[in-house]
């Protein structure tokens, strides 16, 4: 039996444009290290949220690789940036591959997209990948698409991760 949140809406190609374009923009935002801009596209109620378990309904009833409001973001997100992070040198260096893009709601207030991720990163002599289907709660604000919720679940994320040294 399908629920309304099992259908997806209407196509709408002008809004699919749309989601797509911001979300390879998030990309790469992320794979040029410009992590102050990429903040910047996160609502100041914002989650950013790694999921430990498998189906996780939420972050309260279990544990999570990453669980972040506004002001965690920006603090992990100077603590990437500052110099004296050794542990974070050399930097890393990322590919984000966006797909499977598809709205999977569309109201007033906000929009929500499924999409998978495919992440590349290299650091001291050794590249890894990282698998994801991602869902991002967008909402619209007078300077465009902001993200309200950021959802990651890595398709691996009950094995050992070995320090997660990148943003999803």
């Amino acid at each position: 039996m399908t629920t309304p949140r099992d259908i997806a809406p209407p196509f709408d190609s002008a809004l699919q444009a749309e989601v797509e374009h911001f979300l390879y923009q998030e990309a790469r935002l992320l794979d040029t290290q410009r992590l102050e801009d990429w903040l910047a596209l996160f609502t100041d109620d914002a989650t950013y949220w790694v999921p430990l378990a498998q189906n996780q309904k939420n972050p309260y009833d279990h544990s999570s690789i990453i669980h972040d409001d506004r002001t965690l973001l920006s603090i992990r997100v100077r603590q990437y940036a500052h110099p004296r992070a050794h542990a974070r040198l050399p930097t890393t260096r990322t590919i984000h591959q966006v797909g499977n893009v598809l709205i999977i709601e569309n109201s007033l207030e906000t929009i929500r997209a499924a999409s998978t991720l495919v992440l590349i990163d290299y650091r001291q002599e050794r590249q890894r990948q990282w698998g994801a289907v991602v869902e991002h709660t967008l909402r619209r604000t007078a300077d465009g698409l902001r993200i309200s919720a950021k959802r990651v679940d890595l398709i691996n994320s009950e094995a050992e991760l070995d320090g997660i040294t990148v943003l999803f």
